[in-house]
């Protein structure tokens, strides 16, 4: 959700680029841009939908925002082996939990392994 400020600046400096699967907007800057390494490029941005961070790029988009591509990837060019983009689930009670993790008991598996736990002389 962007605030007054990215609208107003969208509005008369930007250029709709496309929007993804799930409906955010990629714009691009109508004017050539200095970067700090002093080629000229377009500015790139995205709008977010309210509560969304940076992670919700899907890979079409992503090369395109970051100047990687001339052109966002089409939605046909995904691979059947990428999974649709799932927020972090960390700190939640859905986050991943492996055996033997405090929350799933604190028991983890014997190993048979050649691991010797150090303890100090004493």
């Amino acid at each position: 959700m962007a605030n007054l400020g990215t609208r107003i600046y969208t509005r008369f400096k930007g250029r709709l680029v496309g929007k993804d699967a799930d409906g955010r907007c990629y714009y691009e800057a109508r004017t050539l841009n200095r970067t700090g390494g002093g080629e000229k490029r377009h500015e790139r941005w995205v709008i977010y939908h309210k509560g969304e961070d940076a992670s919700a790029v899907p890979p079409e988009w992503w090369g395109w925002l970051h100047h990687m591509d001339a052109e966002p990837l089409p939605e046909s060019a995904r691979q059947p082996w990428q999974q649709p983009w799932q927020p972090n689930r960390t700190g939640t009670p859905e986050a991943y939990h492996p055996p033997g993790s405090d929350t799933q008991g604190g028991q983890r598996a014997s190993t048979t392994s050649d691991y010797e736990a150090w303890y100090p002389e004493g």
